[in-house]
């Protein structure tokens, strides 16, 4: 049995989509034994991110908030699916990094220790072939890493729009087979 655990988080707002179905692939070639688990944050009791941080009382987390919060910790790679929406990543996918900010300085919590050293990838498709047009998701994702002070192992980049498009995507389909394989190298911000 290994001792990583992958937490996967589909930001789509379409369930089965084309950036869950390459989120799938890649999980496939995962050695036998790794944890996986997989949130989908259009099913889950999120509201969106009210920033608490310097109110006196702070705040409670909802049941949804708090579940998701254990699940972020327990994992030792934490995978955003989010497909590419306006070159950016999905509302869904924003609004669960938004927390992230309130669980940096929620009482008694040590967040950032705990993610520092961790390893965070991304998943994405996206209807345009021009990989270029991610780069906003990418940079978005990688500066999170190293703020966090966590490895960055890139993003798997996918071409489909239409449901099921992306397995015609034989770069991507490729690239699966190895992507969570990858080095994923300390995230520094440039």
């Amino acid at each position: 049995m290994s001792d990583r655990s992958f937490l996967f988080v589909l930001g789509s707002s379409r369930s089965g989509g084309n950036t869950e179905i390459l989120a799938r692939a890649a999980a496939e070639q995962l050695p036998a034994g790794v944890r996986q688990r997989w949130v989908d944050l259009a099913g889950t009791a999120l509201p969106d991110f009210q920033d608490g941080r310097h109110e006196a009382e702070g705040w409670i987390p909802s049941e949804g908030e708090e579940a998701l919060r254990l699940a972020t910790l327990e994992a030792t790679d934490v995978v955003i699916a989010s497909p590419l929406y306006w070159y950016a990543l999905s509302a869904h996918t924003k609004r669960y990094l938004d927390y992230w900010s309130g669980w940096l300085t929620a009482p008694g919590s040590d967040f950032k220790q705990r993610m520092a050293g961790r390893t965070l990838w991304g998943v994405t498709a996206m209807a345009d072939p021009a990989e270029v047009h991610a780069e906003g998701l990418v940079t978005g994702l990688h500066h999170t890493a190293a703020y966090m002070r966590m490895r960055f192992g890139g993003v798997l980049l996918g071409n489909g729009s239409r449901p099921g498009q992306v397995r015609d995507d034989e770069r991507a389909t490729v690239r699966a087979k190895t992507f969570f394989a990858q080095d994923a190298p300390l995230a520094l911000f440039p």
